[in-house]
């Protein structure tokens, strides 16, 4: 049976539960995972996989917490607070060049398009990147946007010493936008786009500049894990794998039922603008690219782009090779990773 503490946890107990036993089968590995962000649409998928229990089948107790913004989650996996984390790619390879010893790597990308954008409203003027120069944008620090910033100024040409960050929790982030105390905010733009929608934006007053129209290149979500731990458990982390792509397999055929699980969560989430912004959100998984090849159809230039691209933007010296960071030979049966039509 699976307990939960609204927002906070999804799983068989605590962060501390010992393995059980399952009816019919050997003891359950005992799994803390974190997610990148509140219990929302895009996060729905991998409750969807708690509740039908593919955890469960790959002989797996899984604890899912949600996350932070994705420049936390890789620190507490390397950290060792959780063994696996979802998170934007992007802040664990700066993890990772920024700071020796923290060894962590990236098994399996589930977003190959990167989200990542500023996000304004029409009545602020803003209409293109360099408008932002003198203008107020508010980010948790945490947040990937804010973090690759200086990778969206740089290929657009935005002088970063006239940015002015307002320091926020992800809870103020779009109020404040929607209110006039910021003049734009960055972030996933699933993320902020369908929470000023929640807050009675319309649609057609929201500016959106995704990282990606600039050029910049950029990889998304991905299963963290510490390679220690991957290298000692390599079937758990195949497991892993395997029941998130079913999650988001099962999620994309039943997407009335992912939202159920996160309503489970959160009662006061939602229904129908959840659903819109998770099925907005399959746009960067459900990329030309995956539903040729499925999951895992990544080269290694794409990763090592997506890595020189952060080295470029925080004049980082240290090196980082693409199978250093993607390590795909855990990936299960090519058949599991074929997306549905």
């Amino acid at each position: 049976m699976l307990t939960t503490r609204r927002g906070l946890v999804l799983g068989s107990a605590s962060l501390l539960a010992a393995p059980r036993l399952a009816r019919g089968q050997a003891a359950l590995t005992p799994v803390k995972f974190c997610l990148d962000w509140a219990f929302q649409g895009p996060q729905a998928p991998y409750l969807l996989a708690a509740d039908r229990g593919f955890f469960r089948e790959e002989g797996l107790d899984v604890t899912v917490d949600r996350g932070f913004g994705s420049g936390d989650t890789p620190v507490k996996v390397a950290g060792g607070a959780y063994d696996f984390g979802i998170a934007d790619l992007s802040p664990a390879i700066r993890l990772r060049l920024a700071t020796p010893g923290a060894d962590i790597i990236a098994p399996f990308v589930v977003q190959q398009g990167s989200p990542l954008a500023v996000m304004t409203l029409k009545r602020t003027g803003i209409a293109k990147p360099k408008d932002l120069e003198g203008r107020k944008l508010a980010a948790p620090e945490t947040d990937a946007g804010r973090q690759l910033f200086p990778a969206f100024a740089k290929a657009t040409g935005i002088d970063l010493g006239r940015i002015n960050w307002l320091t926020v929790t992800p809870q103020l982030r779009e109020p404040m936008l929607a209110r006039g105390e910021a003049d734009a905010i960055t972030g996933f733009e699933v993320s902020g786009v369908f929470s000023l929608r929640a807050l009675r934006v319309p649609q057609e007053d929201i500016v959106s500049m995704r990282y990606s129209d600039a050029g910049v290149a950029l990889l998304s979500t991905a299963l963290l894990v510490k390679r220690p731990y991957a290298e000692a458990h390599p079937k758990v982390v195949t497991g892993m794998i395997r029941a998130i792509a079913r999650g988001h397999a099962e999620a994309w055929k039943d997407p009335d039922a992912a939202i159920a699980s996160l309503a489970k969560r959160d009662a006061t989430a939602p229904k129908e603008l959840e659903k819109a912004r998770m099925l907005a959100n399959f746009a960067f998984i459900r990329t030309p690219q995956v539903l040729e090849g499925g999951f895992g159809n990544l080269p290694e230039s794409q990763v090592q782009a997506a890595i020189e691209t952060i080295r470029d933007a925080f004049n980082l010296t240290a090196e980082l090779k693409a199978d250093a960071m993607y390590t795909p030979q855990y990936l299960p049966d090519a058949a599991v990773l074929k997306l549905p039509a």
